[in-house]
């Protein structure tokens, strides 16, 4: 079973002469905010921690990822970028998609498989959104903002359209495809940059001939590949802190614990006394921190024998 916090940390220390290289494992399967960057940027701490980029230790993040804000997958490929800085080798495996923001991440890997049908690309920018001004204007309903600053406010759904703030939205969306190609051009140089950032996809082999990717290979596949050539694989999940209860839960944990022991509640002295009950009956949790599960892939395999378990964790502080 899952060691709780406080365990002993299975988390690999820097590695020492003569013992073998590691790989650490990192999954992203992104959503339009790329709100997983939360747990990716303290995994790809702990990775940084960890690793010993002298003994060959390297990362592999099983992504798949369609996209989504400029924000958030810009963070999201920043977090990535903090991997190469740190001299650790990073190699992503494409599952089933990296497309636009997705493929923004992809493409600061060292190494980038993908799998046969895996679709990459989408190097474009798009930004929509519906316009009911002339429906409003017909119920009789004036929406008014008051802006200070040219641009401040241009293209809404309750203005009417001006050809002066489409140009400008127009001109925006263009700085953020330039931008964007350079951040891909700069991380896959030997890439025709122009030819594939037309806002199209390509599936696996496609990919490859374009120089979207190196190879196809499924993340099973090459996980497999390290472990038989003697590497230790090991799959890195951030765990967030437990959430402290509310007043009201701390409340109504005490009423409990005070009539499970017999106690008056009046004998308890308000609040101060339920609080007690509560304490001395075993329900206040222990204070926790974060942690990083660490699983070992080969665990029950080939490492069946190795004494370790196949989950453990890891304290982290608060950031």
């Amino acid at each position: 079973g899952a060691a709780g916090f406080g365990e002993v940390s299975l988390l690999p220390r820097r590695a020492e002469a003569g013992e073998p290289r590691r790989a650490f494992v990192l999954t992203f399967k992104g959503d339009i905010q790329a709100s997983q960057v939360n747990a990716l940027r303290e995994e790809v701490t702990a990775v940084i921690r960890a690793a010993d980029p002298g003994r060959g230790d390297e990362c592999v993040v099983v992504l798949s990822s369609g996209g989504g804000t400029v924000t958030g997958y810009g963070l999201a490929a920043a977090q990535l970028s903090r991997l190469k800085a740190a001299g650790i080798k990073l190699v992503i495996q494409v599952e089933q998609v990296a497309a636009s923001g997705g493929y923004m991440m992809a493409c600061t890997a060292d190494v980038l498989h993908a799998s046969p049908f895996a679709v990459l690309g989408s190097i474009g920018v798009i930004s929509e959104q519906p316009n009911v001004y002339e429906r409003l204007k017909k119920e009789g309903i004036e929406f008014t903002t008051v802006t200070a600053g040219k641009y401040k406010r241009t293209l809404t759904p309750t203005k009417k359209i001006d050809p002066k703030d489409m140009a400008k939205s127009e001109a925006d969306v263009k700085e953020i495809l330039s931008l964007f190609k350079e951040f891909v051009g700069k991380n896959r140089p030997s890439l025709d940059i122009d030819n594939v950032a037309t806002g199209e996809t390509w599936f696996g082999e496609q990919a490859v001939e374009k120089g979207l990717c190196d190879a196809l290979m499924t993340a099973d596949d090459y996980l497999l590949k390290l472990a038989d050539a003697g590497a230790e694989v090991f799959s890195i999940r951030y765990a967030p802190p437990p959430k402290a209860p509310s007043l009201a839960a701390l409340s109504a944990s005490a009423a409990s614990a005070a009539t499970s022991v017999g106690v008056e509640a009046g004998a308890l002295g308000g609040l101060r006394g339920a609080l007690g009950s509560w304490l001395l009956s075993g329900a206040a949790p222990q204070p926790q921190g974060p942690g990083y599960y660490v699983a070992d892939p080969m665990a029950g395999a080939e490492r069946a024998d190795s004494g370790v378990g196949g989950v453990g964790v890891d304290e982290w502080p608060d950031w």
